[in-house]
């Protein structure tokens, strides 16, 4: 094994996640971001989407909502806005999100927030793709 390195997904509620992993790939804000042992210092900004991390050689699913992340002194701190572990992910609470956000957004008039319900939109299919990995 080419060596672990510690991660830690923070949110507002506490530690989501403390563990050494092999591997992470976060959503940056401008892609992927893949973080293995020994990455150079880093601090980056992560938008809504999955974040894999590989464990003992398997790979495990985490819903981020935006936030930020740290690599330093072979650890990385996410600090995200929510976090929710894919084993722990209400299914069918994602999916009536999802089709609510559609809603919204397809029958925009002048009070409704497109942003928030994008925003919304995103999380949800985040939540949904997280959760439907869990073979």
């Amino acid at each position: 094994m080419a060596g672990t390195f510690a991660l830690r997904i923070v949110s507002p509620e506490g530690d989501v996640l403390k563990e050494d992993v092999e591997f992470v790939v976060l959503p940056g804000g401008a892609g992927e971001l893949g973080i293995l042992p020994n990455h150079a210092p880093l601090i980056a900004g992560l938008s809504v989407g999955v974040a894999r991390y590989t464990l003992n050689g398997t790979v495990k699913r985490v819903a981020l909502a935006g936030g930020f992340v740290e690599v330093a002194d072979n650890s990385a701190t996410v600090l995200a806005d929510t976090a929710e572990l894919s084993e722990e992910i209400d299914l069918q609470r994602a999916l009536a999100a999802k089709e609510r956000a559609t809603k919204r957004l397809s029958a925009v008039n002048t009070e409704t927030d497109v942003k928030r319900a994008e925003f919304a939109l995103r999380k949800a299919v985040a939540r949904i793709n997280a959760s439907e990995d869990k073979k």
